[in-house]
């Protein structure tokens, strides 16, 4: 996650309160995605950005997961990811998503 986003998510936790921030991530893999949920949820572990040291705890999935493509109108998940959907691991990347949560997230 770069260091402009980083930023954007701490205000936001910041403003609005962390127990009423979700994170969408749209990373190709199950690792991209697992360093992106990890930054929000326990802190840049690059050492690099605004959330060094900063353990958020947010609430963190992955468009692809379930949960939240459930939440999606079908026509737009169908326009805009589903093309996508077919040549990503989906497995992996739940299996990285969950692992995070369960680890590092207070509020699900």
């Amino acid at each position: 996650m770069d260091l402009e986003n980083q930023k954007r998510v701490k205000d936001f936790a910041d403003q609005y309160g962390p127990e009423n921030v979700v994170v969408i991530v749209g990373a190709a893999e199950g690792e991209a995605a697992g360093l992106a949920a990890e930054t929000v949820t326990a802190g840049d572990p690059t050492f690099a950005g605004p959330l060094t040291g900063v353990q958020l705890g947010l609430s963190v999935y992955h468009i692809c997961e379930p949960e939240i493509k459930e939440l999606v109108d079908p026509t737009v998940y169908e326009e805009q990811i589903s093309m996508m959907e077919m040549v990503l691991d989906v497995d992996d990347i739940i299996e990285e998503m969950s692992a995070i949560r369960e680890q590092y997230c207070k509020y699900l």
